[in-house]
């Protein structure tokens, strides 16, 4: 693997987001989510479920207290061991844990997402609150540095027994992510000690020496959380502690064979008994997507970011393979992945239902995780495209515009009345719900657009990646010189991108822009732009267009411009031929978004609507739910029933008869914010 193909995020700090639209998310973040889930971890919100995240924390903190105390005099409580324990009368719960056994990790994604939020804003009161958040957790950790409240407040006797299952790795890896983050912005370590003495933990009972366990986590994170802790501290021990939880994953004797053995059924294959958790194959065999979507690729990200800093060739060739699987096979047009409710699972290829789609918001945001660290191996057009693809489409449709509400579920057709009646639907959502009794995706969507500056741009030495036209200003370090990249953009409405460098003396540096797949043709200076595999030099500068980048290499002098443009014309997208369910259907797109057709402005009976021969789309700028943003109409036509009480159920077939109409599009993105009623994103066309 070829170390100068290789770079990583540019540092928050050294980025200021201006962007129209990015700047919103964010700011919305900042005003609303991060402190309405403040409240919702603290069960503050009137009828939402509860969290019992910080609740659980400080009853792990006083029992810790008691056990300092009272040492051997101390009389352990133990609790049953089960997934969710729920409280009987919410007026009058016992000391114990509550909630999904994973319900430390919304603290810490929450504390990830203030990290990021500080950076590009300083907020006294709200470092103020997270301190003292921080207080609570850590006056709950262990002597011996162990951190989860579950077993802490249940029974630390089974500590580290059911790692398939029960969390412990998972709750770690997001606590480490938080911890880095907050120290990175503000330089306060008292949580990041915290991790490091919780890491330092699992590392003396984890490992390829023959007196520790040889398991790995159930629910992947740890393996990048580890990672990000080496990178942090610089020490080795977590890096190698990630490494080998991957290289043991899907190992044999299966370790989970010897946590559970009741599970072992002679009946099933080896391999089919642990797909759900990636540990079916070794993981350089795994060469497709299966098993629970989040885990896959939060899994698939920790193995990109091992490849990367060891050059472990057939570690990236796996990820490349999962990557095209994915990508060809397994992934809606919005960039939501998990076709199935069973599991949050991926299903078999090509196997992409809409209106039973899971395609969970965290799925999304770990395929974003795994497409940022292929791009530190190799800066390829096809991983920026789907990372932009996801952003767009299927993360942002987990929150409302307001940031009040969020959606776990991601479908891309909607029946309100199926929501309710349709057992085999509950799991979708008409509207976007308040808070979640297993809520994940909320504050996962908090931490990545808090942070969605570090995946717009990355740099190595000598070179500078722009990866996503995100307005902003960021600093870059060439050889002891300062070089400035002004991006000025109004992604994703309009397709014009200006790019300014400044430098405080002449600066040689590579600068690489990525051509969008969505493009056809695109200009640089008002001239057209080169394609793949094209290159020109003139005047000192070379100009190459590679894996869907231009790169431009020059000594730069200072207040160079560079105006590009990537035509948004309004496509009609159809699906493979394999995937049953949109055949003889098309999908609107321009640009990098994805729209759909809702019951507010086309009334009842979306399935009636088809597409005009000549669908002639046209895009307009509005201001539309409070937000600018850019509609499409088209053509189309409406099946003309007759009336209920006149036709039977079924009748010989007769040429339908159809009226014309206009058909609204929206951003799918925006779907569900004015109420129930029906979407549709593919629509029939001739």
């Amino acid at each position: 693997m070829e170390k100068n193909r290789q770079s990583s995020p540019v540092s928050l700090r050294k980025v200021q987001v201006t962007d129209a639209f990015w700047k919103h998310e964010m700011e919305l973040v900042r005003r609303e989510v991060i402190p309405y889930q403040w409240e919702a971890l603290n069960d503050r919100i009137p009828e939402a479920d509860p969290s019992f995240c910080m609740r659980n924390f400080k009853i792990a903190g006083k029992i810790t207290a008691q056990r300092k105390e009272m040492g051997a005099d101390y009389k352990e409580i133990k609790w049953p061991i089960i997934f969710q324990p729920l409280p009987e009368d919410m007026e009058h719960m016992e000391d114990r844990f509550y909630g999904c056994l994973f319900q430390d990790s919304d603290f810490s994604k929450w504390i990830e997402a203030v990290g990021y939020s500080l950076t590009q804003h300083p907020d006294a009161e709200l470092e103020r609150t997270a301190d003292e958040a921080i207080d609570i957790v850590c006056a709950a950790q262990q002597e011996n540095g162990y951190l989860d409240t579950y077993y802490i407040i249940n029974d630390m006797s089974k500590v580290f027994t059911n790692l398939k299952d029960n969390h412990e790795l998972y709750c770690f890896g997001h606590l480490t992510e938080g911890a880095v983050a907050y120290y990175q912005a503000t330089g306060k370590d008292k949580l990041l000690k915290a991790a490091q003495r919780y890491a330092d933990y699992i590392a003396s009972c984890f490992g390829p020496e023959p007196d520790k366990k040889k398991g790995y986590p159930g629910h992947e994170i740890a393996e990048m959380a580890l990672v990000r802790l080496y990178e942090a501290t610089g020490d080795d021990k977590y890096l190698n502690l990630s490494r080998f939880f991957v290289d043991q994953r899907g190992t044999r004797p299966y370790y989970f064979d010897a946590e559970h053995p009741e599970a072992v059924k002679k009946c099933h294959e080896d391999e089919l008994r642990y797909q759900y958790n990636q540990a079916h194959l070794p993981v350089r065999e795994q060469d497709e997507a299966v098993g629970h979507a989040v885990r896959a690729v939060y899994l698939y990200s920790g193995m990109a970011d091992i490849a990367r800093l060891t050059g472990d060739e057939a570690l990236y060739a796996a990820c490349e393979k999962l990557w095209d699987n994915i990508t060809r096979k397994k992934m809606y047009i919005t960039g939501g992945i998990g076709a199935t409710h069973m599991g949050e699972a991926f299903s078999f290829n090509y196997d992409l239902p809409n209106d039973t789609a899971y395609a969970e918001t965290c799925a999304s945001i770990g395929l974003v995780f795994f497409a940022r660290r292929m791009l530190e191996i190799k800066a390829d057009r096809k991983y920026a495209d789907v990372m932009e693809r996801a952003l767009y489409n299927g993360i942002l449709s987990g929150m409302a515009l307001d940031g009040k509400s969020f959606f776990y579920v991601n479908p891309l057709e909607s029946l309100p009345e199926a929501c309710h009646k349709d057992e085999r639907k509950f799991h979708v959502k008409p509207v976007r719900q308040k808070w979640f009794g297993c809520a994940c995706c909320p504050p996962n969507i908090a931490r990545l657009l808090s942070s969605i500056a570090s995946y717009a741009y990355t740099e190595a030495e000598d070179s500078l990646y722009v990866h996503l036209y995100m307005g902003g200003v960021l600093e870059k370090d060439c050889g002891g010189k300062k070089l400035d990249l002004r991006i000025t953009s109004d992604f994703p409405w309009d397709g014009k991108v200006t790019a300014e460098v400044n430098v405080g003396a002449p600066t040689a540096c590579r600068i690489a822009f990525r051509i969008p797949g969505w493009c056809r043709d695109y200009t640089i200076n008002g001239e057209k732009g080169l394609r793949e595999g094209e290159a020109v030099t003139e005047n000192g500068e070379t100009r190459t267009v590679k894996d869907g980048y231009l790169i431009i290499d020059r000594v730069w002098e200072g207040g160079e411009k560079l105006e590009l443009e990537f035509p948004m014309e309004v496509r009609l997208m159809q699906a493979d031929g394999r995937v049953r369910e949109d055949i003889g259907k098309a999908a609107v797109m321009r640009g990098p978004v994805v729209y759909c057709m809702e019951e507010a402005d086309n009334g009842k009976n979306l399935h009636l609507c088809s597409l005009a021969a000549d669908p002639a789309p046209e895009a307009k700028a509005e201001e539309k739910l409070g937000q600018r943003m850019v509609t499409v109409t088209t053509k189309g036509k409406r099946l003309v029933m007759q009336p209920e009480e006149a036709g039977e159920l079924y009748q010989e077939y007769s040429r339908p008869e159809y009226e014309e109409v206009q058909l609204q599009w929206i951003p799918y993105f925006a779907w569900a914010n004015r109420g129930e009623g029906e979407m549709q994103v593919f629509i029939k066309a001739e």
